[in-house]
């Protein structure tokens, strides 16, 4: 609810807001040159000094100088929402708002700035109201700075207009431009820009302490932001990914930008604690969301990834014609993973372990040529292989009271696939599939189009309300970064979108890689990072791989709380979790959504610990993530209620370690209470997963 209104004139050029609790201020003021200008400050330290603001337009015009404030209002907000499903079951919306009507007379146009200060940060965005000499106009550039204190550290991957699948490199800002070169590593598709651009969310850490994330929020009709440096001065500009032609974005006003957002705490718990994303975009737009439910699933999925099936069917034609090519009258070359029998054993498993549902890829006609080809009638999404029935499939997996999750590789083919969309989500719904998978893999077609810019991040939201139509839930694969649309659409229920475990068997990722993406990735939404791999050696299920998967196996168990998704993936093959099952329970025992979560332990690239309880049931979860050195961590168990309970502890084996000795594991139980004090030691690329339960 608001809670006051003030509209001031400004005799003056500067304003300050401050957060509910005083910590965090933000300074507003004009320039000489007329310029916006803003700075933020976090219990008295300066976490963004004094920095532009302002667009550039098609028509060689700007607001990057000449304004003139016309007056302020000023409000306060505090509320409490309930997500449909999330870290906690009611999320506080908390802030201060100072609302900035700035004009440029000599265009007789008009801009406002809205900011919004948070006790643990600030977002704010441009909005254009309606005005005949703005009505419909093209953003050439935007002109938003964040000016760093000093050569501090950041936590970045290369700016990319096509990928966000980067390990992550720590550095002093002024080696970005030696070092990121060497960061951009292969990807079936990958645009960078700039010798010193980086992607958002960017995690950064100044000299005293201060932990600053700089991202944004309601991505909406809009490109992507990344950052681009000037590493003389230690200054960042937004860098929107742009259009064949070059320009950012095709607006009419009324109309407003995404939110800029900038989470700081001397704390670095607080970023992983922090809900502005998710408060800086609108309500749930859905009306019944009865539909949109958790789930831990398996899937046909990672026996492909390693190279020892196939998602194809024949290797009979060299190029597939859709509709008229015939599958029947073609011999299988024997390693197709979606095949009947194959299917029906991962939904024994999923059914006899309780999972909820079995992800089935490369059931669908076109994988012969499916990549690389710029072909636009790649897919139809409704044609299965002769090996795979549909409907048999679905009674199958009702029967065993388990649901099928649908594949919609796209091969980036747009187009295609939402002419398509209405018929392959109809056809999901006839063949009991409540969710679908979909992937973005390769380049953009049309060509010239990338993954990232104003008329592709319409394309991922058009696809999202539409599933809302149909009743499904989306997991974006490939997809741009997410920043908090699932507040709005929770049926947008995961996402990769970013370097997930599959690259663990392209070569492998960094130790520390599960130890900076909550700091990253997560802070715009869920990622579906599909952990629980037991097997690290993956010639041992294709024997041209020489992948290592660079964790301990308990290090997988703890991904399933420190990861926080509400579709959960058991990666591994049943084969597999059959050699190690009481490690396996684990996985089945935790939960996918939660009533409240607590961060005990972080530190950027370093470890991340995290409580969770159980939605609904007196279940607690505790993950603990290590990076590349061994650790001790140690955390209170002072979140539990009062009482007596049984903590069950899966940690690393004395000699436990990613390369050398990463199935090393011990599991035990003790009794617990709430002023209980654990230490648990974590090896390299290690970690630990405890689940704790009332005492009996």
């Amino acid at each position: 609810m608001a809670l006051g209104l003030a509209l001031v004139a400004m005799g003056a050029n500067a304003e300050e807001l401050k957060s509910p609790n005083g910590n965090v201020a933000l300074n507003f003021e004009l320039n000489n040159a007329g310029r916006p200008t803003y700075s933020v400050v976090c219990n008295g330290i300066s976490a963004i000094k004094p920095s532009g603001m302002g667009l550039k337009f098609g028509d060689n015009t700007d607001f990057i100088s000449g304004m003139k404030v016309d007056g302020i209002e000023h409000s306060t907000f505090d509320e409490t929402w309930t997500p449909v499903w999330g870290e906690e079951n009611a999320i506080r919306n908390h802030y201060n708002e100072m609302l900035v009507h700035l004009s440029k007379p000599e265009q007789n146009r008009k801009l406002d700035i809205r900011f919004r200060v948070f006790d643990d940060g600030v977002g704010f965005r441009y909005e254009f109201p309606m005005q005949a000499t703005l009505n419909y106009f093209v953003i050439t550039d935007e002109c938003t700075e964040f000016a760093m204190n000093g050569d501090i550290t950041a936590y970045w991957i290369p700016g990319d207009y096509d990928t966000q699948e980067y390990d992550y490199t720590c550095s002093r800002l002024s080696e970005i431009r030696g070092l990121l070169s060497g960061a951009v590593t292969e990807n079936l598709s990958q645009t960078t820009f700039s010798t010193t651009g980086v992607q958002t969310a960017l995690m950064l850490k100044d000299d005293n302490g201060l932990y600053i994330n700089l991202h944004e929020a309601a991505l909406v009709n809009y490109p992507c932001m990344h950052l681009n440096l000037d590493d003389s001065n230690f200054v960042f500009t937004s860098w929107l990914t742009p259009d064949p032609n070059g320009d950012k974005a095709y607006m009419q006003s009324p109309c407003t930008t995404p939110w800029r957002t900038v989470i700081v705490s001397p704390d670095a718990r607080d970023i992983l604690a922090s809900r502005i994303t998710l408060n800086l975009n609108e309500p749930c737009k859905i009306a019944d969301t009865s539909w949109i439910k958790p789930c831990k699933y398996m899937g046909v999925w990672w026996e492909m990834i390693t190279g020892m099936s196939d998602w194809s069917y024949t290797n009979d034609l060299p190029n597939i014609h859709l509709g008229q090519t015939d599958y029947s009258k073609l011999k299988p070359h024997g390693r197709h993973g979606a095949n009947n029998e194959n299917v029906k054993r991962y939904i024994d498993y999923a059914a006899k372990h309780g999972f909820d549902g079995v992800l089935v890829e490369g059931w669908n006609q076109g994988w012969e040529d499916w990549y690389g080809n710029f072909k636009d009638e790649v897919f139809d999404f409704v044609s299965p292989y002769p090996d795979f029935d549909v409907e048999a499939i679905h009674q199958y997996a009702k029967q065993k009271g388990v649901y099928m999750i649908m594949h919609h590789e796209t091969s980036s083919s747009v187009r295609n696939y939402e002419r398509h969309l209405d018929a392959a989500y109809k056809f999901m719904n006839d063949h009991g599939y409540p969710a679908v998978k979909s992937g973005y893999v390769g380049s953009i077609i049309p060509k010239g189009q990338n993954h990232y810019n104003q008329w592709q991040v319409n394309h991922y939201l058009y696809a999202v309300q539409k599933a809302a139509d149909y009743k499904i839930m989306v997991n974006a694969h490939e997809a741009v970064r997410p920043t908090g649309l699932c507040r709005t659409y929770p049926n947008l229920i995961g996402n990769e979108s970013a370097r997930g475990t599959e690259y663990q068997a392209f070569g492998g990722s960094k130790p520390s890689h599960t130890t900076i993406l909550q700091f990253t990735r997560l802070v715009g939404g869920p990622m579906d990072y599909t952990p629980g791999v037991f097997e690290n050696n993956i010639s041992k299920y294709n024997p041209s791989n020489n992948s290592w998967v660079n964790t301990t196996l308990a290090n997988q168990l703890s991904l399933y709380v420190t990861m926080y998704s509400p579709l959960q993936m058991a990666a591994d093959l049943p084969q597999t979790y059959d050699r190690f099952l009481d490690a396996f329970q684990f996985i089945k025992d935790v939960a996918v959504d939660w009533d409240h979560s607590w961060y005990l332990e972080a530190e950027p690239m370093q470890y991340v610990t995290i409580a969770r309880k159980a939605k609904g049931k007196d279940e607690w979860f505790v993950g603990g993530t290590n990076g590349a050195e061994p650790r001790t961590s140690e955390i209170s168990l002072s979140f539990l209620p009062k009482g007596k309970y049984v903590a069950k502890i899966y940690q690393d084996g004395k000699d436990a370690h990613y390369k050398t000795n990463p199935q090393a594991y011990t599991i035990k139980e003790i009794k617990v209470t709430e002023k209980t004090k654990l230490k648990t030691w974590t090896a390299a690329g290690g970690g630990y997963a405890i689940s704790i339960v009332p005492a009996k």
